[in-house]
C-alpha cells in the first residue's frame, strides 16, 4: 500500500539516493524505539523515478494507526535535513538575488558568503559550534514540523511546491538572516575602505623614529617600544585627516593603529604569540613590508611571557 511519495526539484535528482536513506534511518530508528516493533519489513521506500521517492507499506504488520505517526515524523525529519543541507544555499542565493539585482555595487557572492558564516561559523570555538548545530537544528525542526503536518494529510509532496508555498516562517527567517549579513557587508566594506585609506597615509608619511617593538599581551592589549625596548607614549597623529579618521572610526584595534601612525616607525616588530588575530593581519596590511611578526625571540621570550594574559 502506498502511503506517499516525496518529489524532488530537478536540481536534487541525483540527491534521491540520499533521501531514500535519510527516511529509511529516520524511519527504522524511529519505530524500533518505540518498542513495538521488531520486524524491519513493515515499510519500503522505493526509487520511482530519479526524482520521487515512493514510501509502501508492507502489509498485514504494517499498522498505519500505530506506524504511520512514527512513519511521518520520521520522513519529515529526512526531508527537512534534505533541505536544509541542500537547498538552504540555493534560497538563501535566490533571495539575495531578487533582493539585490538592481543593486550595482553589492556583490551577491561576498553576501551569500556573510550568510553562509553567519549559519555555519567559520573559525568558532567550541561554544560557538555548539551554538551553531542548535540552530542548524532549530531550523530543521521548523521545517519537519510543518512537513509533518502536510504528510498527516496528502499523500505527494513536492518539495519545491512546500518551499514556494507552505514554509513562510523559514523562508522569512532566511530573508532576515540576509538583511543582516548585507549590514555585515556593508560594515567590511566601509571599514576596508578606512583601512585602504590609512594604508596609503602611512605610504606617504616621512618615518619618524627607525625601530618599534610592539609587545601583545592578549587580545587587544599591546605595550610599545622603541628600539632599546624603552617605553613609548605617543603623541596622537599630527595629520588632522587622519586624527579626525581615527576619532570617527576608533575602536580598541584603531588606538593601537593611532599610536604606531603617531611614532611613524621605520620598522615594527610585533611580539606575539597569536600571529593569526585580526588584529595583527590588520597592522600588517596598514604597514605592509615594514612589519615583521615574531612568535618567540631572546628579546622578548621572558619579558612576554610574564606579560602574556593567561
Amino acid at each position: 500500500m502506498e502511503l506517499f511519495t516525496v518529489s524532488l526539484p530537478r536540481s536534487l535528482q541525483e540527491s534521491a539516493d540520499k533521501l531514500k536513506q535519510l527516511m529509511m534511518d529516520e524511519a527504522r530508528v524511529d519505530l524500533h524505539s518505540n518498542g513495538e516493533v521488531t520486524n524491519p519489513d513493515i515499510f519500503e521506500f522505493e526509487a520511482v523515478s530519479g526524482q520521487v521517492i515512493a514510501c509502501r507499506a508492507v502489509l498485514p504488520h504494517f499498522q498505519l494507526k500505530s506506524h504511520g505517526p512514527l512513519l511521518y515524523k520520521a520522513a519529515s525529519r529526512a526531508v527537512a535535513e534534505l533541505i536544509v543541507s541542500e537547498l538552504e544555499t540555493v534560497m538563501l542565493r535566490a533571495i539575495i538575488r531578487r533582493k539585490y539585482r538592481n543593486h550595482s555595487g553589492m556583490d551577491p557572492d561576498a553576501i551569500e558568503r556573510y550568510c553562509h558564516d553567519l549559519l555555519h561559523g567559520k573559525e568558532w570555538d567550541g561554544l560557538g559550534a555548539r551554538f551553531l548545530d542548535a540552530d542548524r537544528l532549530r531550523r530543521k525542526n521548523k521545517i519537519a514540523a510543518e512537513v509533518e503536518l502536510y504528510l498527516q494529510e496528502h499523500a505527494e509532496l513536492n518539495v519545491t511546491g512546500l518551499i514556494t508555498f507552505r514554509l513562510e516562517p523559514y523562508r522569512k527567517e532566511l530573508a532576515e538572516v540576509v538583511e543582516y549579513a548585507l549590514d555585515e557587508y556593508v560594515l567590511d566594506k566601509q571599514y576596508q575602505e578606512f583601512i585602504s585609506l590609512l594604508k596609503y597615509f602611512v605610504f606617504l608619511q616621512d618615518t619618524k623614529i627607525p625601530m618599534v617593538h610592539l609587545l601583545h599581551k592578549g587580545g587587544h592589549d599591546f605595550m610599545l617600544y622603541d628600539g632599546s625596548f624603552q617605553p613609548l607614549d605617543p603623541n596622537p597623529p599630527s595629520d588632522r585627516i587622519v586624527a579626525e579618521m581615527l576619532e570617527t572610526e576608533m575602536n580598541i584595534e584603531d588606538m593601537v593603529i593611532s599610536s604606531l601612525i603617531s611614532v611613524s616607525p621605520k620598522h615594527i616588530t610585533i611580539h606575539t604569540r597569536h600571529p593569526e588575530m585580526q588584529v595583527i593581519r590588520t597592522i600588517e596590511t596598514i604597514f605592509d613590508q615594514r612589519v615583521t611578526v615574531c612568535e618567540r625571540c631572546a628579546s622578548c621570550s621572558q619579558t612576554l611571557d610574564e606579560l602574556i594574559q593567561p
